[in-house]
C-alpha cells in the first residue's frame, strides 16, 4: 500500500492552475490559484512548493511569447497601452522535475497609464558591507512633497493570500523630504525584501512607485579589506581586517571570505614581478624577504559561493631592516676609515708643527745681534747667512804709556776698552789697536835706553 502511494505520486500529473487577470493604470494584476485548490482531497499537499510559469503575448499577427516566473499574486508591467494580451500559466515542481498542464488561455485589454509627476522614479539599491541605501528620483519641481519608504517581507508574496495590507514603513524613512533612505536597520540575511516609495503632497494626493527587490547577500557588495604589515627576521606578516571591520560579523560569517594578496619588491632600479597568494585566514606570511628593501602589499576579498569580489585595498608598504652581517661589515669599514683619518691627521699636525718651529727660528730668532752691527740697518738682518749661535767675545785694551823726567816712572793708563766680533770670518780684527800698541812700545823702549 505504501509503495503504491509513492508510485501514484511519481506517475501523477500536475493539473492546470487557476488564473485571474485585472487591468489597471497600464499594468495587469495576476492572481494564480494552485492546482486542486477547490478539491477536498489533494494529491499535492504543499501548495507553496509550486513555481508558476506565466506565458503571455500580445494578441496580434506578429505576437512573441514571453515567460515570467510569478508569485501567486503578482503584476505585469511594461505592456503596450490599449492592446489585448493573452495569458496562460503552468504549475511546476522543479525539485522533482515535474511540469504541469497549462491553464486555459485568458485575455485582457490594457489601459493607458496615467503619468503622475508626483511618483518617485528610478528606484535603485546601493549596498556595501551590509549597509543598504535606497535611492530614487523626483519628477520635476514639486512643492511640499514628502516620501514614505515601505517594505514587504518577501515570503509573503509566496503565499496564496493578498499581501496588499502587509506593507510596513521603514522606521527612519517616514515623511522625509530627501530622495534617499538608509534601511539597514530592517535587513537580516535570512530573508529577502521588496521596497517601494509612497510620495505624498498634502492630505489627499499620493502615488506609489514601482517595487524593487532586495536579496541582502546577493545585492550587497563586498568592500576592500584593511591591511597592516609587520616584520620579524626574514618574514613579512600581513594582517588582514575583514571588509566592514573586525566587528562586522555579518560579512565574516555569511560570505565565507577568502583573500587574494598581491605583494612585490618596490625598486626604483627595475620593475619587480608581482606575486600572488590566496589565503582564507586573516593572517598571511611571506618568507625570504630581502634586507634593506621596500615591500608593498594590496589585498582583495572574494567569496566563491556568491561569486563576488571586492576592490583591492590601498597599497601598504614596509621597509625591511638591514642584514646584521652587512651592518657589521659596514661598521668595520667605517672604523678603519676613521683610524686612517686620525693617523693622517696626527702626521699632518706633526709635520706642520716642525715646519712652524723652523720658520719661526729663521725669520723670528730669539737672540739679539752684537752691538757693533746694531746700527747697520735692517739689511744685515735680512741676510740668509746668520750664525746659529752667538760667538765668544774677546776683550781688548789699548795701553798708553807716559814717562816723566822727574820720576822716570811709567804710568799705564787704560786707554780704550772694546769688544768686537766679526760674523764674516769668525775672528776678531784689531789691526789699528795693534799698530798703535807697537808704536807705543817702541817709544817706551827708546826712552828707557
Amino acid at each position: 500500500m505504501f509503495n503504491f502511494f509513492f508510485l501514484s505520486i511519481f506517475a501523477a500529473v500536475i493539473g492546470p492552475p487557476g488564473l485571474e487577470l485585472q487591468s489597471t493604470n497600464g499594468i495587469v494584476k495576476v492572481k494564480v490559484f494552485p492546482p486542486e485548490a477547490n478539491q477536498r482531497k489533494k494529491m499535492w499537499i504543499n501548495d507553496l512548493s509550486f513555481k508558476y510559469n506565466l506565458v503571455f503575448w500580445e494578441n496580434s499577427s506578429h505576437a512573441q511569447l514571453q515567460n515570467k516566473i510569478v508569485f501567486p499574486v503578482d503584476t505585469i508591467d511594461d505592456l503596450a497601452p490599449n492592446s489585448t494580451y493573452c495569458f496562460k500559466v503552468q504549475a511546476n515542481l522543479p525539485m522533482e522535475g515535474k511540469k504541469g498542464l497549462f491553464s486555459p488561455i485568458s485575455c485582457v485589454q490594457t489601459t493607458q497609464k496615467v503619468q503622475d509627476l508626483l511618483c518617485a522614479t528610478n528606484l535603485s539599491v546601493v549596498a556595501l558591507n551590509m549597509k543598504f541605501q535606497l535611492l530614487w528620483g523626483a519628477q520635476g519641481e514639486q512643492e511640499e512633497v514628502t516620501y514614505n519608504v515601505q517594505y514587504l517581507l518577501g515570503y509573503l508574496k509566496k503565499l496564496n493570500d493578498d499581501y496588499s495590507d502587509k506593507w510596513l514603513s521603514v522606521p527612519t524613512c517616514e515623511n522625509i523630504s530627501s530622495t534617499w533612505c538608509n534601511f539597514s536597520s530592517i535587513i537580516t540575511t535570512t530573508a529577502f525584501y521588496y521596497l517601494r516609495v509612497q510620495a505624498r503632497q498634502g492630505h489627499n494626493r499620493s502615488c506609489l512607485s514601482r517595487e524593487v527587490k532586495v536579496d541582502p547577500l546577493k545585492t550587497n557588495g563586498i568592500g576592500p579589506p584593511g591591511v597592516r604589515l609587520d616584520l620579524s627576521d626574514t618574514l613579512l606578516h600581513i594582517l588582514i581586517s575583514p571588509p566592514g571591520g573586525a566587528e562586522d560579523e555579518l560579512m565574516r560569517d555569511n560570505y565565507d571570505l577568502s583573500y587574494r594578496i598581491l605583494y612585490w619588491k618596490n625598486s626604483s632600479h627595475k620593475e619587480e614581478e608581482v606575486k600572488q597568494k590566496e589565503v582564507k585566514q586573516t593572517i598571511a606570511t611571506v618568507s625570504g624577504v630581502s634586507p634593506s628593501s621596500l615591500y608593498c602589499v594590496r589585498v582583495q576579498a572574494f567569496s566563491k559561493p556568491y561569486n563576488k569580489s571586492s576592490a583591492f585595498s590601498q597599497q601598504e608598504c614596509v621597509h625591511t631592516p638591514a642584514d646584521e652581517s652587512s651592518s657589521l661589515f659596514i661598521f668595520g669599514i667605517f672604523m678603519a676609515a676613521l683610524l686612517v683619518v686620525v693617523v693622517v691627521a696626527v702626521a699632518l699636525v706633526f709635520v706642520l708643527y716642525h715646519a712652524y718651529n723652523k720658520i719661526k727660528y729663521v725669520f723670528f730668532p730669539s737672540c739679539q745681534p752684537p752691538l757693533n752691527i746694531e746700527g747697520f740697518g735692517a739689511e744685515l738682518f735680512s741676510s740668509l747667512y746668520l750664525s746659529a749661535a752667538e760667538e765668544p767675545v774677546e776683550s781688548c785694551c789699548v795701553i798708553e804709556s807716559m814717562i816723566t823726567e822727574e820720576g822716570n816712572q811709567i804710568d799705564f793708563t787704560d786707554y780704550k776698552h772694546s769688544k768686537q766680533s766679526s760674523r764674516d770670518s769668525g775672528n776678531y780684527s784689531n789691526d789699528d789697536n795693534t799698530s798703535g800698541s807697537k808704536g807705543s812700545k817702541e817709544t817706551l823702549e827708546k826712552e828707557t835706553v
